[in-house]
């Protein structure tokens, strides 16, 4: 049997989850309203808030790396966002993250990191898009940036870009204002991180540093 809903009660349910889902598969992640479907992870102090129709954030003098993260995992999917970082903050986009527990590392001061593959977000010139293993060790899982002369200036500094990520199986694919910066197949991480959380970064700063800041909008997915 069928359920029906009454469109009072839809709306209620849509407003509730943070997303709306469009008939072509895609879903707002972000209602430009509310943080409903997103909970900051564990460490970090940096602050989120929605401010003029984005997610804002915002550095924190001293605090160390913060992540605000879906409240859903997703596995294979298309992901789609606009974002407009300071010319000074490092920030990016985690994909098929988590927290570490007891079994992700032995270290107890690393319990609660959020880990996995990010899409680096930053101002031009620099290495926005290519993929950092985030408190996975090793650094780069690109190998452009490996290289300390590399970098690009896909990114329109002080405006709004658009960033575009896949993620299918091992490939992980990513665009900057329709340009193509990363083709990666990365076998080691997908077996670690077959599936996990969409997370936004407020770099760590320094005692002297900032505030800095960092919003994002029209965050959408689709998965595959």
């Amino acid at each position: 049997m069928l359920k029906s809903f009454s469109v009072p009660t839809l709306l209620l349910t849509l407003f509730l989850t943070g997303s709306v889902q469009a008939e072509d598969g895609w879903v707002s992640l972000f209602d430009g309203k509310t943080l409903n479907g997103w909970t900051r992870a564990a460490r970090g102090v940096a602050e989120y808030e929605v401010k003029d129709g984005t997610i804002h954030g915002v550095t924190v003098v001293g605090s160390e790396n913060t992540f605000l993260a879906t409240d859903k995992e997703y596995g294979d999917f298309e992901l789609e966002f606009e974002v407009k970082v300071h010319d000074k903050l490092n920030s990016g986009c985690q994909i098929r993250s988590r927290e570490k527990t007891a079994t992700d590392s032995d270290k107890e001061k690393d319990l609660g990191r959020f880990f996995g593959p990010q899409v680096e977000i930053e101002a031009s010139p620099g290495q926005a898009g290519y993929v950092y293993g985030e408190a996975y060790g090793g650094g780069w899982r690109s190998s452009a940036p490996r290289d300390a002369a590399h970098s690009h200036t896909h990114v329109k500094n002080g405006e709004w870009n658009t960033f575009r990520i896949i993620a299918h199986g091992p490939r992980i694919e990513t665009f900057i204002n329709g340009t193509m910066v990363e083709d990666l197949t990365d076998k080691e991480i997908f077996k670690t991180h077959p599936k996990g959380k969409i997370g936004l970064q407020v770099h760590g700063i320094g005692k002297q540093d900032g505030p800095f800041d960092v919003a994002w909008k029209n965050i959408r997915i689709k998965e595959l």
